[in-house]
């Protein structure tokens, strides 16, 4: 990670409050976590342990002119992790300098320097979504993502939203350790990472994306050229003969849409993409397409209360000659949950679901509870359980790999 960008935003930064409260206001804020992880099986590989403590550090810094002509944002994050080494990590998920005005009949902004960016609809994955990279030991849901260095330029008109990014260093994948649960049965090598392109990880990819809404109808339509986020793993022997698989990334060009249908209680929700230069299990070159298709419906004001409940449900679909060569869970899978929000004082909030492989006779079940004890402390409870996990399944190496996540939370 490149920490010239990280120093002059933190000599700003400084700058700025030594400079004087009458010319710049800063803010700090963020939260703290104590999570206690809990896996009711014994791992697949000896090696692994059954429960972890860890402690999750995610302040943020907020500083501006009195004017609101410019803006800088630093948004660190800290995980330790009492059982697998490769958990404890550090990253800086945000750390950029905004500054926006008008132009025409429209307005601009521009952020330089470190930042996250979310695309997507849809409640099972997030297929479009590419900017970032997935940091997949915080959570294999891959919600979670690392700052991606980038110049991010939005030129917004009634006509609609234009982004433009330059996204300028590559972040590799993080992965499980030889401690850690949900992982490979092969360790994956994060020393040594390999790319197609000549520029490694320091080849400029770019990316473009128009958003708008058109009565009910929200839209969304991209494109990225650059080095695929998900990368090919090729066998490796170390010198004392351990095998390992590295990390291999791909030049690609994707092209991408999400959308969403809004009518009363109803949403009706389309993810889809065409990926040209990745390679597929097999190890050989594939373009393919693949969809996320799925609806919610809630009822609200259940029973005469101020509680929301919703049905959803999603079809997720790769379109590879041969399926079982998709580097992906989610090459024909069903999604179905239930949603429950009581719209209370404590803000509760559940969803629970199920995953349902099509091709095998994989069942995952998911569950997420959220609830507010006070103003400044919160708690998530999340379990995933991994049923009947055909041996022909991508994730067949974390079978045993069930568990159950409680997270108390400070805010401050």
């Amino acid at each position: 990670m490149p920490q010239a960008a990280v120093l002059i935003l933190a000599t700003a930064l400084l700058s700025g409050v030594s400079y004087g409260a009458e010319n710049y206001e800063l803010d700090i804020f963020g939260s703290l976590d104590v999570e206690n992880l809990w896996y009711p099986q014994n791992g697949a590989y000896a090696e692994q342990r059954a429960y972890a403590t860890g402690f999750v550090a995610k302040p943020k810094l907020f500083l501006t002119d009195y004017d609101g002509s410019w803006s800088i944002q630093i948004a660190p994050f800290f995980r330790l992790d009492t059982a697998d080494s490769q958990r404890t990590h550090a990253d800086l998920r945000e750390a950029y300098f905004l500054v926006f005005g008008e132009i025409g009949d429209g307005e601009w902004e521009m952020r330089l320097g470190v930042d996250r960016v979310f695309w997507g609809v849809t409640e099972s994955q997030h297929l479009v979504d590419i900017i970032n990279q997935t940091d997949l030991v915080e959570n294999p849901n891959r919600e979670s993502k690392l700052g991606q260095p980038m110049a991010h330029l939005t030129w917004s008109t009634e006509r609609g939203i234009m982004e433009f990014f330059a996204l300028t260093y590559h972040r590799a994948r993080t992965f499980p350790g030889v401690h850690g649960r949900l992982r490979s049965s092969i360790l994956i090598d994060d020393e040594h990472i390999e790319y197609e392109s000549a520029a490694g990880e320091w080849h400029v990819d770019l990316a473009a994306r128009y958003s708008n809404s058109f009565g009910p109808f929200d839209v969304g339509l991209s494109v990225f050229d650059g080095t695929n986020r998900d990368p090919v793993f090729m066998p490796n022997l170390d010198a004392d003969g351990t095998l390992s698989l590295v990390q291999h990334y791909e030049q690609i060009r994707q092209y991408s849409m999400d959308g969403q249908l809004t009518i009363e209680s109803w949403l009706f929700k389309l993810e889809a993409l065409r990926r040209e230069g990745a390679s597929n299990l097999m190890g050989a070159k594939e373009d393919y397409t693949a969809f996320v298709l799925g609806g919610e419906y809630t009822f609200n004001s259940v029973l005469g209360s101020a509680a929301d409940f919703g049905l959803l449900a999603e079809w997720n679909y790769d379109l590879r000659q041969e399926r079982e060569h998709s580097s992906t869970e989610f090459q024909n899978d069903m999604f179905l949950a239930v949603r429950l929000a009581l719209n209370d004082t404590q803000s509760t909030n559940l969803i629970a679901g199920i995953l349902a492989d099509m091709d095998y006779s994989t069942r995952t079940l998911s569950m997420v509870l959220k609830r507010r004890i006070s103003d400044q402390w919160s708690l998530n409870l999340e379990t995933i359980v991994f049923m009947d996990v055909d041996e022909k399944d991508i994730i067949y190496t974390t079978r045993r790999d069930s568990f159950i996540a409680l997270n108390l939370t400070y805010n401050f």
